[in-house]
């Protein structure tokens, strides 16, 4: 076997060849995420022990912002308000994404249409999203109340203006949005399971439900994995949807860490105390998803 002279002629030279291209390929992704991730990341670690507003030196202060973090009631309350927010959007979302995935894997007439139609709300303006959705749950003119009045409940839920609904209202929103993209993902998996298997499962006296509990879910492990990571990431780093329904509001009720970070330092300058709050979210996030990936690798052994 003969080498092109232009070409490498020694192992070396093209194992040297082989990096060479390979950093082609990730160094302009590396590049972005160091300057739009890494750089940002680092700058903000530096700005937790500072005060600075933008206009004065910055001045070191040491664990002073994460002192008056801990003893904030608003970033309790916003933490609380986070956690809330992910547990009920993360399952909801994971499990309506799998079961209309599962229902529009069958050969259904009309089946691309439903599928473009669920996946519409995912690339549709977030701004028009929320007020769509609150129109919809208007206390008073909103159908939904209306549908709910026609049904004899005299007095609904006051959604998005109640401090006790305003939460689950922006749940459900998000998951409506979200579902649709997940549920693509899930059709991608659902997709690669060979067919052999259910087949081989009806000849045995599978029913429907333990064929998708003993074939189905299995197969779809990596998918979930990654359907959840992305999930919790995306839930605890909220802040678009429910900025634009609720504000927060009413009250306190739907505050989460982003709009803290948000309010303290692009509202009101304290960019030290901002950076502070987005630290602790950075590490919340960091250590879920490192507990994760350590169940997922026990569970594949």
């Amino acid at each position: 076997m003969t080498i092109s002279a232009t070409g490498p002629t020694t192992a070396a030279a093209r194992r040297r060849h082989s990096i060479r291209v390979g950093w082609s390929f990730i160094l302009p992704n590396f590049l972005g995420f160091a300057a739009l991730t890494l750089v940002p990341v680092l700058a903000s670690l530096a700005l937790s022990f500072l005060h600075w507003d933008s206009y004065s030196t910055p001045k070191w202060v040491g664990l002073d912002n994460f002192r008056r973090m801990i003893h904030n009631d608003t970033f309790w309350t916003a933490l609380w308000n986070t956690v809330y927010y992910a547990v009920g959007h993360v399952p909801l979302t994971l499990c309506a994404a799998l079961g209309f995935a599962v229902l529009l894997n069958q050969k259904l007439r009309g089946v691309q249409f439903f599928r473009t139609a669920l996946f519409f709300p995912y690339i549709t303006s977030l701004v028009a999203v929320a007020v769509v959705w609150n129109m919809l749950l208007s206390p008073e003119l909103g159908p939904v109340n209306q549908m709910l009045r026609s049904i004899g409940i005299d007095n609904p839920p006051g959604w998005t203006t109640s401090t006790t609904w305003a939460m689950p209202a922006v749940i459900v929103a998000s998951v409506w949005r979200d579902l649709g993209y997940y549920m693509i993902l899930y059709l991608a998996g659902l997709q690669t399971i060979p067919g052999e298997l259910y087949e081989a499962a009806k000849v045995d006296g599978a029913t429907a439900w333990q064929r998708f509990r003993h074939i189905t879910v299995p197969s779809l492990r990596p998918t979930t994995f990654f359907v959840l990571i992305m999930l919790t990431i995306s839930s605890f780093k909220v802040f678009d949807l429910i900025q634009v329904m609720t504000e927060g509001g009413p009250g306190r009720a739907t505050l989460v860490l982003s709009q803290v970070i948000f309010r303290e330092g692009i509202t009101q300058g304290r960019f030290g105390y901002s950076s502070a709050v987005s630290m602790v979210l950075f590490v919340i996030v960091l250590l879920i998803t490192v507990i994760q990936f350590r169940l997922q690798r026990r569970s594949e052994r």
